[in-house]
Parts: C-alpha cells; structure tokens; sequence
C-alpha cells in the first residue's frame, strides 16, 4: 500500500486546515462560469446555506460576481483577479524588471503583428487558414492564443509600473486604481 497523499486525504486536509468562508473563497475564484449556491457548497464542502452566507460576503467585497434571482448564480470577478495579479506583480518585482517584462512583450507583439498582418489576434480571421497539414493549422491557432495572452500580460505589465511609479511618488495603493 501506497504512503502518497490521496485526492481524499488532501481534500479532508483542506476542510480541516480552512474556515467555510477561505473553502468557498477557494472555489469561487476558479470559477469563470456561474453556478448555484447549492453547487458552490458541494465543491466547498459545505451546506447551501454557509455557502451562500460566504458568497454574499464575497459580492459585497467585489470578488464574485452574482446574476439572477431564483436561482441565483455566482462566479469570480475578473476585475478582482486582475486588481491581484496586478498588485502581486508591483509588489513581487522592481521597475526595471516590469519595464524589461513589458519590452519583451511588445516585441513579441510586434512579431506576431506583423506575422499576421492584422491589428490584433481577434482580427484574424479563421478563413485565412489555408486547410494546410493539421500541425500548421494547430500551430497558427496557438500563436493567436499566444498573441492574445501577450496582449493581457502586456496590459497588466503595464499596470504594474504605473502602481509602483505611483506608489514611488508617496502615494499609499489604496490610493492607486486600477
């Protein structure tokens, strides 16, 4: 018999170790679909009830998201995800190393601008793939997907220094928008 961790150790591990509030936190945040209540307390573990006690703290604080009445249903924020990542890069990284990040970007965007010959990944049209061999046809679909994700990364690089240039004028991050 094995001594490895199972899925069901960890996850008994994982209700042990966090309060209903972090569990449902934890499922909400890898949610980019809305759900129930009900389905947010299977995967947290929890009753409807403490679930949705959780999600209304975690509307109120601008983490999730909530639409409908009956049922209503919930997912993550992305703006909330963003406002982190963009918070972690400023505060995990100098100047100097968000601006070589954001120069590296732009020339991979320019390269797959001028690759494509299209102002942006969603201005390529699909039609423009020749039905080629499948490899080449995969290949252009993940450097549009690649492009799309320099796009994102560059938009939050770019955050980031504006944060930390902010916040190097004395100014406090709460004082910082996003």
């Amino acid at each position: 018999m094995s001594d490895e961790p199972t899925h069901e150790d960890a996850r008994t591990r994982w209700r042990a170790e966090r309060t209903t509030f972090q569990r449902v936190y934890d499922v909400v945040t890898g949610l980019s679909d809305f759900v129930t209540a009900k389905e947010v307390g299977t995967r947290a573990d929890c009753s409807t009830d403490g679930a949705r006690t959780a999600l209304t703290q975690l509307v109120e604080m601008a983490i999730a998201e909530r639409r409908g009445e009956r049922p209503v249903e919930y997912r993550r924020n992305e703006s909330y995800l963003r406002w982190k990542r963009i918070g972690s890069l400023a505060r995990d990284h100098s100047p100097a190393e968000l601006r070589e990040e954001r120069d590296a970007l732009l020339a991979e965007d320019q390269s797959l601008l001028q690759r494509f010959d299209a102002p942006g990944p969603d201005a390529v049209s699909p039609g423009v793939f020749e039905p080629d061999d499948h490899e080449t046809v995969h290949e252009r679909w993940d450097a549009l997907s690649r492009w799309r994700s320099v796009r994102s990364d560059l938009e939050l690089v770019q955050r980031a220094i504006h944060r930390v240039e902010s916040n190097s004028d004395g100014r406090t991050d709460a004082a910082t928008s996003v």
